[in-house]
């Protein structure tokens, strides 16, 4: 799958106990593969690799979408990306651009889109993740992409939020606002609802303290602007605790709260209000993707809900779409209509969904005690053979709809019209979305069977307006599902990346070079000596490795700072060596 160019041949042997200074290593490294980039390289490509936790917006001023970052585990490794893709809606054509001096790779940020400027993307947070995936590294820096000039710039403003993941940000009015979100560290974890506002006139960040109760700490929520612009929803999210010793509980939040913003500039007032929708709402879930479409509705897409015990960890994924209208504080199933069928439906006096994707009441909307959700068990086989089970949850209004379209697909069968065949993308968790022209668009995401983990790269896209049918864009591809199992060797798992990069034809080229600039990086270090120890080489090479350091940290990085970085990469490249 060609995921083994994503790492210098220097890093893929670094040892499992890394220290918060040899993550700063690592990214360094990677920094310095991407500063000999000078300048914009843009090339067609096939779509991108399988990922989860990128960025997916949508171009404010061309016909385009914009992927950045994200990451990939193959069962023993975690690869992390900070690649940058433009889908072009028309053509269906996918372009990989390269520009100099690009955020350092990460996942689990977020990106928003303002039209300013000729267009702009703003990066904010994020995490990085050791090649095993045990530690973390939590960054707070804030960077915008300027897409009429294709320039990277880093924004350094005080008072920014700490570094964290799974936090949410949103354009309202010009302000960037940036909710919760999580950091971890080798011992502890900590969950934030805390609120904070870049403004984007003044290039400065504001911590809101708005009055009344708001939501508890949690990541991974629902944040959307309201339609007048002056505040947020935020909805559900995930959190854990430690219940007991060693053991972690964690939690699906389902409420709802509206941040409301009052006066203008220094009269500026901000509160919370807990907010009590009606309809359909959702089954729990953590792990959903959100968006906001036409009409003045959030919408909210899949994810996952975990059944924990203190030995196993099962989910129940979603494939399905629910509707959030702002005005009527309502939520809808986002229920697809079936063509003919649907006319059918209507003359015989059933309520359904209206031209345009607006929905009726049914009267299980009006209830208070909605039926339960409806199990079902999908079996998919794979190209190696293997069987996996999906067990997918269906909401009552969902199921009932289904069982009677069946029965009049029956009624139609025996009129001699054939159903369509059912396309929609597979229940996943963590997948991008986003809304252009009406369209939604879904991008990759994961799923779990048993242990393994099954990273995605399809690609769907639905009319919100007429809610008819899923069109594939790119279908999922079996080659690019790799799982090693921890029982395979470290060469065994050495031989199937170099496997995946040979297979991957569009790619060699690109392999190549990365690997030649691999080892002309490599000869640039100064070499271990034989019978050489770590301490002697860090010695010998102190001042190298700071230089090395002080260039990709800044002139403004503390002395002492740089001191510890430069020692961690000297380590991690004499144990590559050793």
């Amino acid at each position: 799958n060609g995921n083994s160019n994503n790492q210098p041949k220097s890093l893929r042997n670094v040892s499992n106990t890394l220290l918060k200074e040899d993550l700063e290593a690592l990214i360094a490294e990677f920094q310095l593969l991407d500063a000999k980039k000078t300048q914009v390289v843009e090339s067609t490509c096939p779509p991108p690799p399988p990922r989860l936790h990128a960025s997916l917006c949508a171009h404010p001023e061309k016909d385009e979408l914009i992927l950045f970052g994200g990451e990939y585990f193959n069962g023993k490794k975690t690869f992390l990306y900070n690649d940058l893709f433009f889908y072009n809606i028309k053509k269906n054509t996918w372009v990989k651009s390269e520009i100099p001096s690009p955020p350092p790779r990460r996942c689990a940020h977020q990106a928003v889109v303002v039209p300013q400027g000729g267009g702009q993307m703003w990066v904010f947070g994020g995490e990085f993740a050791s090649p095993d995936g045990e530690q973390f590294y939590h960054y707070k820096d804030l960077w915008v992409l300027h897409l009429n000039t294709h320039t990277w710039e880093q924004i350094k403003a005080p008072g920014a939020p700490s570094g964290r993941s799974g936090h949410r940000m949103v354009l309202s009015k010009r302000q960037l606002l940036v909710f919760g979100g999580f950091h971890e560290s080798a011992r502890d974890y900590i969950y934030y609802n805390d609120i904070y506002a870049f403004n984007l006139d003044t290039f400065t960040w504001s911590r809101l303290t708005p009055s009344g109760t708001g939501p508890l700490p949690r990541s991974a929520c629902q944040m959307t602007p309201t339609l007048d612009g002056t505040g947020v929803i935020i909805y559900g999210g995930y959190s854990k605790s430690r219940a007991k010793k060693d053991v972690d509980k964690g939690t699906i939040h389902s409420d709802m709260f509206l941040l409301k913003r009052e006066g203008k500039d220094e009269q500026e007032k901000w509160s919370w209000t807990r907010v009590s929708s009606s309809g359909v709402k959702p089954p729990p879930r953590t792990g959903f993707s959100m968006g906001l479409g036409p009409t003045g509705r959030a919408l909210l897409f899949g994810g996952v809900c975990d059944e924990e015990d203190e030995e196993t960890l099962q989910g129940d994924f979603f494939n399905d779409l629910y509707l959030y209208d702002f005005t009527k504080n309502r939520w809808f199933p986002g229920q697809l209509k079936r063509g003919k069928s649907e006319k059918k439906k209507r003359r015989r006096g059933k309520k359904g969904v209206e031209e345009g994707g607006q929905m009726e009441e049914s009267p299980q909307e009006s209830s208070e005690e909605p039926q339960q959700p409806t199990e079902i068990v999908k079996e998919i086989v794979t190209e190696d053979g293997t069987v996996m089970t999906i067990k997918e949850v269906i909401p009552a209004a969902q199921a009932a709809a289904e069982e009677s379209e069946e029965e009049e697909e029956e009624e139609e069968e025996e009129e001699g019209a054939a159903a369509a065949p059912k396309v929609e993308p597979c229940p996943r968790s963590n997948a991008m979305v986003t809304v252009k022209h009406g369209k939604l668009y879904l991008y990759g995401g994961m799923f779990e069977v048993g242990d393994r983990q099954f990273t995605l790269n399809d690609f769907y896209c639905l009319d919100l307006q007429k809610l008819e049918q899923w069109e594939v864009l790119v279908q999922m591809d079996p080659k690019t599902q790799e799982w090693l199992e921890e029982s395979e060797s470290e060469d065994e798992g050495d031989e199937e990346e170099a496997k995946g990069g040979e297979d991957d034809d569009d790619d060699d080229d690109e392999e190549s070079s990365e690997e030649e600039s691999d080892e002309e990086e490599g000869d640039e270090h100064p070499p271990v000596k034989p019978g050489e120890s770590l301490a002697d080489y860090q010695s010998r090479t102190e001042a190298y490795w700071q230089g090395v350091a002080r260039t990709n940290m800044g002139p403004d990085a503390k002395d002492k700072k740089v001191q510890k970085v430069g020692l961690a990469m000297a380590k991690v490249f004499f144990e590559d060596q050793a």
